[in-house]
């Protein structure tokens, strides 16, 4: 079984993680890795119910990770409920921009086409995932994109602010050349206005709903330094908590948690991103 001789024996993914390993991480992030885990608790109970598999199948905990990890980081989402896996083709890496693409025909056949003009000697790669983000893939499969362009903005503290907004994480976000999204700005305001003037709330919900830019610009023109004092305030106790955070990945010992690694380098990608984000905010203000 060649393919099966070839696939990784150690994964780095929320699945695998510890607790110490979730401690280490900010919270939005932690919580995606926590959610990986708990998703492969539950798969563990149901197992338990499956008469096929004999006693000694069923109490080879790691056996049953390994073969979890593999089902959930090597396979294909087929419709909406279905997951494949196509040996070799689970070879393609992820990137932020793609040059091929997975299929099935209605005959089960796998298929793979280019998306565009490959020059030779080029990569061949698929999206695993929303490609502005990486913490989701993070605690999915356990690597990081670097060549991501931006990442999630944090304000965890502010998610019911953005759902009632009818925005999601991907919409807000910090790129790596230090730029907010617009979604960033509207969330904060926000969530600034129901604390002084549930009125001028609604006025400006309404106008984020609408779609009315005018209205929308005009409230953040009229407000905007109590945003970026809320912003700066949010970028530098994120910064602060970020090298607390990595101090304490230090000095787990990476024998008995080698997911440090990786940790640290999710850890520093968010960091260098705030960073530029804080050295942005500071020019205005």
């Amino acid at each position: 079984f060649p393919w099966l001789n070839s696939l990784p024996r150690q994964f780095y993914n929320g699945v695998s993680m510890t607790d110490d390993c979730f401690d280490c991480l900010l919270p939005y992030v932690s919580e995606l890795s926590r959610k990986e885990r708990e998703d492969y608790v539950v798969f563990t109970k149901v197992l338990q119910s499956i008469q096929f598999l004999d006693s000694a199948t069923l109490l080879d905990k790691e056996l049953i990770k390994w073969a979890y990890n593999v089902a959930l980081t090597r396979s294909t989402l087929v419709g909406t409920r279905e997951l494949r896996i196509a040996p070799m083709v689970d070879y393609f890496n992820h990137g932020a921009e793609t040059e091929a693409e997975i299929k099935y025909d209605q005959e089960g056949n796998c298929l793979v086409s280019a998306t565009k003009d490959i020059p030779a000697g080029s990569p061949l790669r698929i999206s695993l995932g929303e490609p502005k983000d990486p913490s989701p893939l993070f605690a999915k499969y356990g690597f990081l994109d670097e060549t991501s362009p931006a990442t999630y903005c944090k304000l965890l503290h502010l998610k019911k602010e953005m759902e009632r907004l009818r925005y999601e994480f991907k919409d807000l976000l910090f790129s790596t050349g230090g730029d907010v999204s617009p979604a960033v700005y509207d969330v904060i305001l926000y969530s600034i206005l129901e604390q002084n003037d549930p009125s001028l709330q609604e006025q400006f919900y309404q106008a984020v709903i609408s779609g009315n830019e005018e209205t929308k610009n005009s409230f953040h023109q009229q407000y905007f330094s109590y945003t970026l004092d809320a912003l700066k305030q949010h970028v530098d106790t994120t910064l602060r908590s970020l090298e607390e955070l990595s101090r304490k990945a230090q000095s787990l010992d990476e024998r008995t948690h080698p997911r440090v690694p990786i940790i640290l380098k999710h850890n520093e990608f968010v960091y260098n991103t705030f960073l530029a984000v804080q050295s942005n905010l500071n020019t205005m203000g």
